[in-house]
């Protein structure tokens, strides 16, 4: 810092204050100090300088590693928490870090509200982090005291899904389904919903899961059956299922969409690849990051209770990998 000082002909006092953002330099000062910061390629401490602060205005991010959506989801959050001027701290929870590490992982860094996406915590454990600090479920309804909601609805989204592949003339349509992960119980009564409404079947579930390893393993049950008595068309639990789905069941000699259709769930980035042109339920990530944002802020700011749980509408994207059954 003082050497950014002695290059910009200012005191140090006047480059804190201009890194705080905090009132008493004129905007020639400000960009004269942002000037020979760059040139100097200083980058100033901003947890260092939170240490003496009643609040640290950053917010914790719990997110799976392996989920692709996840990822959407963290570049909105960081959109929507830059517009109102809080910092994202992110903690990734993998194959041999548990969720609750990752939690405590953001205690101890003084975030100030906790943003969980996809949180498979139970609800006690949920409701006791939400009576220290402002909690925000992210793709996960859940009723836990305190903790606030964000989420997809995904009963809606099934129905969608089972709706195009009905239109396209689709009888026998079953579901790859999510099992234990969050949203999958809401998706599989959205299935089930549809289907009765519309007269159809309700065909056994094709057990799956979150993984292309999953879709894999759905694809398996589905090659097992008598190939007359098979379904023409699939809804999957999410993309990276449907993905691996797809690609087992064309490695059994079924193509897609020729003798079967499939529709997955979120439109993560690789389902628009033009290799695989999946037709997905697509998720609004930007909708559902601020909104959880704009929760934590309520709650931070204005000392605002738990709302309503916040239910963002998903639409349909039709690719390639839905056509008419032959």
């Amino acid at each position: 810092m003082e050497d950014v000082a002695a290059r910009a002909g200012v005191s140090r006092a006047l480059v804190s204050i201009v890194f705080r953002g905090a009132a008493g330099a004129s905007p020639a000062t400000r960009e004269r100090v942002l000037t020979a910061a760059a040139e100097l390629g200083y980058q100033p401490d901003r947890r260092a300088s939170r240490l003496g602060r009643t609040r640290t205005r950053m917010l914790g991010v719990v997110f799976g590693v392996g989920h692709a959506f996840h990822g959407d989801l963290v570049d909105s959050l960081y959109v929507a928490a830059a517009d109102s001027d809080y910092e994202v701290v992110l903690s990734g929870v993998t194959p041999r870090r548990r969720e609750d590490e990752a939690v405590r992982a953001l205690q101890a860094e003084r975030c100030e509200a906790i943003v969980l996406l996809g949180s498979t915590l139970p609800a006690r454990a949920l409701a006791e982090l939400a009576s220290r600090l402002p909690t925000v479920s992210v793709l996960r309804d859940v009723r836990a005291a305190g903790v606030d909601v964000v989420r997809t609805d995904d009963a809606e989204g099934l129905r969608q899904a089972v709706a195009h592949l009905h239109a396209l003339g689709h009888r026998r349509i079953a579901h790859a389904d999510g099992g234990q992960a969050p949203g999958a119980a809401e998706r599989r009564r959205g299935y089930r919903t549809a289907v009765r409404r519309l007269g159809l079947a309700e065909l056994p579930l094709l057990p799956a899961g979150l993984t292309e390893e999953d879709g894999a393993r759905a694809a398996g049950a589905f090659l097992a059956g008598p190939a007359k008595d098979r379904p023409t068309a699939v809804t999957a639990f999410n993309d990276r299922c449907a993905l691996g789905f797809v690609d087992a069941v064309r490695r059994g000699g079924v193509g897609v969409p020729e003798r079967l259709s499939v529709v997955g769930f979120d439109d993560i980035r690789a389902a628009a690849y033009a290799h695989i042109a999946l037709t997905t339920i697509r998720q609004d990530a930007d909708a559902l990051g601020r909104l959880a944002i704009e929760r934590a802020a309520a709650r931070l700011d204005e000392g605002a209770p738990p709302g309503r749980p916040a239910v963002v509408a998903p639409t349909l994207v039709v690719r390639a990998t839905t056509g008419a059954p032959r």
